[in-house]
């Protein structure tokens, strides 16, 4: 189907990759719970868009230049540990009510998110290893193929974030009015990033 091996073994592995616990998803529970809608739905288009850049990275030929150039992957995988551990810790050190300590906009949202998805590996490793899989070489339409990809990724992604940034705004409402429990969700928020920063470390 338009030069996809497996169109539907390609919508789920893209769904699966979703549902897999990770900072992107701790970003949008995160943007919801603290920027409301605006702040989700901010987050929600950092997101997609992080997922688009990978995606025609990889049609651009990325995947060739880490493989033939393993060093520069494992660099990229330290910045995304770097940077994972220091937003963490930004929001294990900001006082109650302050948020990450950063002025909290809507483009705000949009920018860590957009940074957390490209500096992921779960994604980096989806987009230049497991997704060149489902090109088949022999049905291949050109850009038609990428097109297609493309598109279901962002239909699929849009409609699983925004159902994340509706059930998290719906209980941040409830949540606001204990700001001792959004203190410590949100403490509890920096230690899961340190965690994946960690792990991205010590998995090396």
């Amino acid at each position: 189907m338009f030069g996809i091996s497996d169109y539907g073994a390609f919508a789920a592995a893209f769904v699966l990759l979703l549902f897999l616990p990770g900072p992107g998803n701790l970003a949008l529970i995160s943007s919801a719970s603290k920027g409301g809608w605006a702040g989700g739905m901010a987050s929600v288009l950092g997101l997609l868009l992080g997922d688009q850049i990978l995606l025609w990275l990889t049609v651009a030929g990325v995947a060739t230049l880490l493989k033939t150039y393993p060093p520069l992957f494992i660099g990229l995988q330290w910045a995304g540990a770097a940077y994972l551990v220091w937003l963490g810790g930004k929001m294990l050190l900001s006082k109650q009510g302050k948020g990450l300590g950063l002025q909290i906009t809507p483009g705000h949202y949009f920018r860590e998110t957009m940074l957390i998805t490209l500096l992921n590996p779960k994604a980096i490793m989806f987009y230049l290893a497991f997704f060149p899989q489902f090109i088949d070489p022999v049905h291949h339409q050109g850009w038609v193929t990428f097109v297609v990809m493309a598109l279901t990724i962002a239909v699929l992604g849009f409609v699983y974030c925004f159902g994340v940034v509706w059930v998290t705004h719906n209980m941040a409402e409830r949540i606001r009015a204990h700001p001792k429990l959004s203190s410590g969700l949100q403490k509890l928020a920096g230690l899961c990033l340190l965690g994946f920063g960690f792990r991205m470390v010590l998995a090396k």
